[in-house]
C-alpha cells in the first residue's frame, strides 16, 4: 500500500504577490498534539505543493538579505565621512578594519563591535579583512571612497565575481595588497581586470575554481603586473600536456 503523502497531487503556488507562498485552503491542518510532531515532509506539504517554488522562495529570501546588507550608507557618509561610513559596513558585514596607526578593530562572536570608529572621522582606513563576508558588486560603493586603502582582503567571499573586480579601479592609487583567495565566481576575465591597479605589489589568486588554467593566468597576470607579487598559484599546474600532445620522437626506429 502506497505512503498517504504519495497520492499528494502537486498543485501550482498561490503567491499574495508580496511575502512569499499562501498555505492553500485545501491544506489539512493537523490538530493537538499532532502539529507539535509533525515531520518535515508534513510541514513542507502543507505549505508548499511544488519543490520549485520552495526552492524559488528560499532563493528569494536569501538574495533579499544580500541586498540589505549591501545597501549602500550614502546618509552615513555624511554624517560621518567615507571612512567611518565605510567601517560601519565592513564591520556590520563581519568583517575587520584597520585605521591608520589604531589596532584592528573587529566583531565579537555576537557582532558586536567598538563604537569608538566614530572618532575616527578624519583617520584614513588603510586595510580591510572582508573574509567570508557577503559583499557583492552593489555593496563596494561603501569600500571605493577609501583612497587611502593599501590591504583588501576578499577571501571567500561567495559573492565577488568578475564585475567586482571591474570596479576596482579608484583604488588603484593607493592599494598595494590584495587577497582573492577562495573566491569561487572569480575567473581569468576578472583577473585580467586588475591591470589597472599597478601599484600592487601582492596579489593572492589561490583556490579560485572557475580558473580554468591556474598556471598560465599566473604568467598572464605577472606580465600585467610587473611589480606584483603574485602568489598562491602553482606555475606549472594545468601546464602539463596531455599523451596526446606529448611530442613525438620522429628519430627513434620504427618496428617492423
Amino acid at each position: 500500500m502506497a505512503a498517504p503523502w504519495l497520492s499528494l497531487r502537486l498543485v501550482a503556488p498561490m503567491w499574495n504577490g508580496t511575502r512569499g507562498i499562501h498555505r492553500l485552503g485545501g491544506a489539512v491542518v493537523p490538530e493537538g498534539n499532532q502539529k507539535k510532531e509533525r515531520t518535515i515532509l508534513q510541514f513542507l506539504t502543507n505549505h508548499f505543493y511544488d519543490v520549485e517554488a520552495l526552492r524559488g522562495y528560499l532563493l528569494q529570501r536569501e538574495m533579499s538579505k544580500v541586498h540589505m546588507k549591501n545597501r549602500s550608507f550614502t546618509w552615513l557618509e555624511e554624517q560621518h565621512g567615507p571612512y567611518s561610513a565605510g567601517a560601519f559596513f565592513i564591520l556590520k558585514q563581519g568583517g575587520a578594519v584597520k585605521f591608520r596607526d589604531k589596532e584592528w578593530i573587529r566583531p565579537d562572536k555576537y557582532g558586536h563591535f567598538s563604537p569608538e570608529f566614530w572618532n575616527f572621522r578624519e583617520v584614513p582606513i588603510e586595510a580591510v579583512d572582508a573574509s567570508d563576508c557577503e559583499i557583492n558588486y552593489e555593496g563596494l560603493d561603501n569600500l571605493l571612497l577609501l583612497k587611502e586603502l593599501q590591504s583588501l582582503s576578499l577571501q571567500r567571499c561567495p559573492h565577488v565575481d568578475d564585475w567586482c573586480l571591474s570596479r576596482l579601479y579608484p583604488l588603484a592609487d593607493s592599494l598595494q595588497e590584495l587577497s582573492l583567495a577562495g573566491c569561487p565566481h572569480v575567473s581569468e576575465r576578472g583577473l585580467a581586470c586588475l591591470h589597472h591597479l599597478q601599484n600592487l605589489r601582492r596579489l593572492d589568486i589561490s583556490d579560485l575554481p572557475a580558473v580554468s588554467n591556474p598556471g598560465l593566468t599566473q604568467i598572464l597576470v605577472e606580465e600585467m603586473l610587473p611589480n606584483c607579487k603574485v602568489v598562491g598559484v602553482d606555475w606549472a599546474e594545468g601546464l602539463k600536456l596531455g599523451p596526446e600532445e606529448q611530442p613525438q620522437d620522429t628519430a627513434s626506429p620504427v618496428l617492423a
